[in-house]
């Protein structure tokens, strides 16, 4: 244990108890596998629940029809807001023109644009229609050039109707995929197209009995969503989200979070609804409770970031949910504005990541600023599960001393541990499982094992082997996993987020690179926002201004020899590193929307990095930490 976490666990004990949260009863059931393993499941079986989120939303809005829903910024400053009531008509009318149309499965419904009311609206009409909805990340629009991948989509999905908020920024994605037989409906016809269809004609549309029917006729199996992996390893995939899947993971989150019925649940979220954890996890969490959500419109980016830090000054959330590099990038912020700092924890009764690992010193420094504002720690948790799983499969609904632990099973959940290696490789059964991928039958198959376990390619291991009540720690991807060259393993998980947390706060990400090679290096990336505060300033700096700053550079260089002499084997000590003076790719996918970087694309891209790491005799930017010759 470090000296650094010594003091924190220390600082923790002496401090005032944490702001009061109920959890759930911890009860875990281990059952040994032959030939090694474990199965762990949930003693607390799955509830009773709805299996439409349709009927979940209608429920929202017969307990608080004039509640407020969704907010979103407007162009004035303000806040646009609209009510369960207003949402629900909306809806409706829309879900009728989706019918109109003889959509279905096989002609679904594709959005292109971010997060928005009009976009919430849609996704509630398809779920209201039994149509399947199909996010796409904005990255495949906006930011590519040659827009294959969403070719592929589009070619994949087959849609029938495309929804943009503004045809402008799409046009070229929309000239690209060809629009033969797809209706665009547009916010806003921005580009004069011709043959688009205004948004204002669906929510004009009258409902009538084939809603109703239509809501009626909504069961476990219906599909409610196609959402898409990033497409690390190849072109996206499709993955299966059923309407019983959605319902049967929000009643496990309410199974472990019992204090959600003890406030109004207010969010202020950025994360893209593309992605399971927002568009799944928080949005279906607000319709569950009848809470009301913000639409933050920032996020952690230098030219960002300050839009999230402007809608946390304005709305107090009851929980926030966010990823390390949400954390990363507004942490800054809570340390430096005392007014910021006051409204984020006014109501604040549960700090969430997941997503990626969250560097211990971003946990410490959230405890902190929290205790300095407050006088109460805040309690931080953590879960785990994927896209597949709809999201959640394990939560730690239990109070936690530090980040790493995911949680135990969720009620229904079965989580089946397979010896990997020196690993535990971890698989999950459940009603929140996908069934598969869409019209990729070889993938489905390749999907799951002989028990119907979905492989999900993470590893775990027991927080305490002999308790399992005690949770899993996340053990990285074992895709990342590889060898150097004297035969030794490297795990770039942990190293990953050690070194971050041993450099705090100027690294961003890190990619680890050494695959048959005989020492270990790093790419790096900063963070601005954690630079700024070293070098002080109030102008952020460019990352290829940052990576040459002396200050920065003997910051990083100084933490590192700290890592390496406390951590002395080849597989985690840091021979090489390089400041990167430049962002992760989202278009290229070394990094997702919601801040997870991909090693082994990242890796592929910046070969041409990696040979200066790994070079005989390195450039000057090459920060050389190889032991001295004998």
């Amino acid at each position: 244990m470090s000296a650094t976490t010594q003091a924190a666990m220390q600082r923790r004990a002496a401090q005032p108890a944490l702001r009061a949260i109920r959890y759930a009863p911890v009860s875990v059931a281990c059952e040994p596998r032959p030939g090694g393993g474990y199965v762990l499941r949930s003693r607390e079986p799955l509830a009773p629940y709805d299996t439409s989120v349709a009927r979940l939303f209608r429920a929202a809005v017969e307990r608080r029809p004039d509640h407020p829903f969704l907010a979103e910024r407007e162009g004035s400053g303000g806040w646009r807001k609209l009510s369960y009531g207003e949402a629900r008509a909306h809806a409706d009318r829309i879900a009728q023109a989706l019918l109109d149309r003889g959509l279905s499965g096989m002609r679904p419904v594709m959005v292109l644009s971010g997060n928005a009311i009009e976009h919430g609206l849609v996704t509630l009409a398809c779920f209201t229609a039994g149509i399947p909805i199909a996010p796409v990340s904005v990255a495949y629009s906006l930011q590519s050039r040659d827009h294959v991948k969403l070719k592929h989509i589009v070619e994949l999905l087959t849609p029938g109707l495309i929804y943009v908020a503004d045809t402008g920024p799409f046009a070229a994605s929309l000239g690209a995929i060809g629009r033969t037989g797809v209706e665009v409906v547009a916010g806003r016809n921005g580009a004069d197209l011709e043959n688009v269809t205004a948004f204002d004609a669906l929510a004009r549309t009258d409902a009538g009995q084939a809603v109703e029917n239509a809501v009626a006729a909504s069961h476990a199996d219906t599909i409610a969503k196609f959402l898409f992996t990033s497409g690390s390893t190849g072109f996206p995939k499709a993955v299966v989200n059923t309407h019983g899947m959605m319902t049967a993971n929000q009643q496990q989150v309410v199974q472990t979070w019992p204090f959600l019925h003890d406030d109004d649940l207010v969010l202020a979220d950025w994360l893209p609804w593309s992605h399971t954890f927002a568009g799944n996890h928080n949005f279906n969490l607000i319709l569950r409770h009848a809470g009301t959500l913000y639409l933050d419109p920032g996020k952690p980016l230098p030219e960002l970031i300050k839009e999230t830090v402007r809608t946390l000054c304005e709305v107090s959330p009851t929980i926030y949910l966010s990823v390390p590099a949400g954390y990363a990038a507004l942490l800054p912020h809570l340390e430096q504005n005392e007014a910021l700092a006051q409204n984020f924890f006014r109501r604040l009764r549960l700090i969430f990541y997941a997503a990626a690992a969250l560097p211990q010193d971003l946990w410490e420094r959230l405890d902190a600023v929290a205790l300095r504002t407050t006088g109460e720690r805040i309690p931080m948790t953590s879960s785990w599960g994927a896209t597949e799983t709809a999201p959640m499969a394990t939560a730690a609904h239990y109070l936690l001393d530090r980040a790493g632990n995911i949680g135990v099973p969720a009620p229904g959940i079965a989580i089946k541990l397979v010896p990997s290696g020196d690993k535990l490789e971890v698989r999950v059964r459940g009603p929140n499982v996908t069934p598969g991928y869409w019209r990729q039958p070889d993938l489905t198959a390749a999907a799951f094992d002989e028990d119907g376990f979905y492989q999900i390619g993470d590893a775990v291991r027991l927080a305490d082997p002999n308790d399992p009540a005690k949770g899993l720690v996340f053990d990285g991807r074992l895709a990342e996993d590889f060898k150097l060259t004297t035969g030794t393993f490297v795990h770039p998980g942990p190293l990953r987020v050690g070194v971050l947390a041993a450099a705090s706060p100027v690294l961003q990400d890190a990619v680890v690179a050494g695959e048959n090679r005989d020492r270990v290096g790093l790419l790096l990336w900063l963070n601005p926002g954690g630079c700024q505060k070293l070098l002080g300033g109030d102008a952020p700096l460019a990352p290829a201004v940052l990576s040459a700053h002396p200050r920065v550079r003997e910051h990083v260089a100084h933490a590192v020899r700290q890592w390496n002499a406390d951590n002395g084997g080849s597989s985690t000590r840091v021979a090489r590193l390089l400041l990167l003076n430049d962002a992760p790719s989202i278009d290229a996918n070394e990094i997702t929307d919601k801040g997870y970087i991909n090693q082994r694309v990242a890796l592929d891209r910046r070969r041409a990095e990696v040979e200066r790491l790994f070079a005989a005799a390195p450039d000057p930017e090459v920060m050389v930490f190889d032991p001295p010759a004998s």
